[in-house]
């Protein structure tokens, strides 16, 4: 008879399993999100994906914050996060490091995520912008590779918590395909 898994058996089974090799080397930057929600609930993916650190700059609320909590449902305990002060030098660092950095921003020179092509060993760094704004005019400079999540709906954008989701979910496919 089908039955729903319990709390506990559903945890047995995520602690089962491993990522499929390349999302620990995953990093997320988040710079200047206004929302402790959307913070929230970033963390909360990144748990679930494996992503191996979230990085918050600018404006960014960090924990130990209740709308945080209430959102990532604790997940912040879980995920490695630091915040950094200088986001520019953050990003060269990375790149000096062998990471690739992803912009999700919507630029003239965008390539639609479904064709973003990753090496089986790559480092990739995302890159989070403003909800409003996008990512920060003088970060452009320091992108490697620009993707756009496909959208066929009248609205041109989607939360910045869900496109970060949907951006780790299609680097887990790539990265499985692999």
């Amino acid at each position: 008879m089908l039955r729903k898994l319990s709390t506990k058996e559903i945890l047995e089974e995520n602690l089962a399993q491993k990522p499929p090799k390349g999302m620990e080397k995953v990093k997320v930057i988040l710079h200047d999100i206004r929302s402790m929600h959307n913070v929230g609930s970033v963390f909360r993916s990144a748990d679930a994906f494996g992503i191996s650190e979230i990085i918050l700059s600018g404006y960014s609320p960090t924990p130990p914050r209740d709308e945080i909590t209430k959102t990532a449902i604790g997940a912040e305990e879980f995920v490695n996060w630091r915040y950094v002060e200088d986001v520019l030098n953050e990003i060269e660092n990375l790149k000096t490091s062998g990471y690739r950095i992803i912009g999700l921003e919507q630029t003239n020179d965008s390539i639609s995520m479904l064709d973003l092509n990753i090496e089986p060993d790559q480092k990739i760094c995302i890159v989070m912008g403003n909800e409003v704004s996008g990512i920060d005019n003088q970060l452009l400079r320091l992108i490697d590779t620009f993707v756009a999540i496909p959208q066929f709906g009248q609205k041109h954008s989607l939360n910045v918590s869900v496109a970060t989701g949907v951006t780790f979910y299609a680097l887990l496919d790539k990265f499985h395909r692999l």
